[in-house]
């Protein structure tokens, strides 16, 4: 005993916490792992973008509004007619006035050096009134206001410039680009909820197997336990026998040889119960170092009455409906012939509606102003792809190329899925056999213990022969757990082969 306690101690070196012993079903475990495993969460997050990609997708049909507006500022302002052009206009009146002057003069001179001309001139109050009035008569001011005015108006004042525009476009053929996107979008959110599914079902599988195997483990130490007692009791009624005499040391040598191998297996037992318990932790979510005990842990041994049957047969091509793995090549493929659609839509003309409304300060609508001023526009826009090195014709066979490669995938999927089914159908026969058989072992192995026991204690029966039974009945009962176990097993893999698999199974 001091060895089993050893080996007991040294499984149990793992850093255990104080926790609460905690008693868990099928079900429960079921739960937490479908509430805690990270990668399934992630496969819901990536249900959850499809999505929003998907909503994304239907954007396409609705007019794209968009604002933009702009500041500017400018160091220098625009000149139309140059510095020098400017000056002329400005003083055009100055220039004016002289050459009035200079003509007053030419005509004075002409008037004094010929004498008629100065009499008409001195008879004549017109020809006074006329001269007079030229020569007193100022063009200058209001010809260089004017010239000053028009020389600003070509300096066009852009130190500061605000500009907006407010557009719309409404597509009205896109060779049919948006229709296949939103299929394909909806395609994606299906595919990305299937892969969510698959994920599902996958945790629930190892889930499950981890469970049945804990209940292994669990029932084979609580089988090397009572094998160990067995063999405990017959060393010691052995070593009274020796002490009294009527039997020799070597007739208990074998038995201390088979209670060393108990030991071991008992050892054996609580590591590996220990670490499956600490995996069971770990899939559904609680510290490792949790202690817990599974519900079917308590159910002392295994009989077909406890155990599920065979599992109802599935109609191999709702099974290959069902299918996550084949939903998801099915989905791909559709996706895929969306894609060649709209890469082939590249090859056909758009349309497209546009309006816009564009503001502006300064503004040329009623002369260059600093002011905001606007004007709206509405047209229609087609663009024709002409020619652009096949680019389009060849990405169109590409994405049908790839249509067809997931098309292949699925068919050797579903030939793959049915052999699966097949096998698994088959395996589960023969565990519900096994475990027929298994039973009828334990009985004979029990009867067989029963008087080998009782004939060892008489002194009538050898002990290797009472060895051999206890070692038959061990075995006896260790394949019927294997057989019960593999059953389980069995029954989890294939409903989830025929795509039954849920948390609620």
């Amino acid at each position: 005993m001091k060895k089993v306690s050893f080996f007991v101690a040294l499984a149990l070196a793992i850093p255990l916490g104080l926790n609460a012993q905690k008693t868990l079903t099928l079900e429960e475990c079921r739960k937490m792992a479908m509430d805690s495993n990270r990668e399934l969460d992630q496969a819901r997050q990536k249900a959850k973008m499809a999505g929003y990609d998907k909503k994304t997708a239907i954007a396409n049909y609705f007019p794209n509004i968009k604002a933009t507006g702009t500041y500017q500022y400018n160091s220098r302002n625009l000149d139309l007619i140059g510095e020098d052009r400017a000056n002329a206009l400005q003083n055009m009146g100055t220039t004016a006035q002289e050459q009035i002057k200079g003509m007053m003069q030419q005509l004075t001179d002409a008037i004094q050096s010929n004498p008629a001309a100065t009499l008409e001139y001195m008879i004549s109050p017109m020809w006074k009134t006329v001269l007079s009035t030229l020569s007193t008569a100022d063009v200058s001011t209001l010809l260089n206001t004017i010239g000053t005015e028009v020389s600003q108006a070509f300096n066009l004042d852009i130190t500061n410039v605000y500009a907006g525009v407010v557009s719309v476009q409404q597509p009205v053929f896109m060779g049919g680009k948006i229709i296949a996107s939103n299929k394909m979008a909806s395609l994606a959110e299906q595919l990305a909820l299937v892969q969510c599914d698959s994920k599902a079902q996958e945790v629930l599988v190892n889930v499950d197997l981890t469970y049945w195997q804990i209940v292994s483990i669990a029932n084979k130490k609580k089988l090397a336990e009572t094998y160990l007692d067995l063999l405990e009791s017959m060393q010691r009624n052995g070593e009274i026998a020796v002490a009294e005499g009527t039997a020799v040391k070597s007739d208990i040598l074998p038995v201390r040889v088979k209670r060393n191998e108990a030991q071991m297996l008992l050892s054996r037992a609580v590591n590996g119960l220990a670490l499956s318990k600490m995996l069971l932790c770990k899939q559904v979510g609680l510290p490792l170092d949790t202690e817990i005990t599974l519900a079917d842990e308590l159910v002392d041994g295994f009989s077909t009455a406890s155990l599920p049957g065979l599992t109802a047969r599935k109609d191999m091509d709702q099974v290959l409906v069902d299918r996550p793995e084949t939903k998801s090549l099915d989905l791909a493929a559709k996706i895929y012939d969306q894609k060649f659609k709209i890469a082939r839509a590249d090859m056909f003309p758009k349309v497209a509606l546009t309006a816009n409304y564009l503001i502006s300060n300064p503004s040329a609508f009623n002369g260059f102003r600093n002011d905001f001023g606007g004007m709206f526009n509405a047209g229609v826009m087609v663009s024709i792809p002409i020619f652009h090195g096949t680019e389009a014709l060849q990405r169109t066979r590409k994405a049908k190329a790839e249509a067809s490669l997931y098309k292949s995938r699925y068919d050797d999927a579903c030939e793959m899925i049915s052999l699966e089914v097949e096998q698994l159908t088959k395996q589960e026969q023969e565990a519900l056999d096994r475990l027929h058989m298994a039973e009828s072992n334990l009985e004979s192995a029990e009867e067989n213990l029963r008087v080998a026991t009782l004939g060892f204690e008489e002194g009538v029966v050898e002990t290797i022969v009472t060895l051999q039974a206890q070692t038959a009945w061990m075995q006896a009962n260790s394949e019927l757990i294997d057989a019960g176990i593999d059953l389980r097993m069995n029954h989890t893999k294939l409903l989830k082969a025929q795509g039954e698999l849920r948390n609620n199974e």
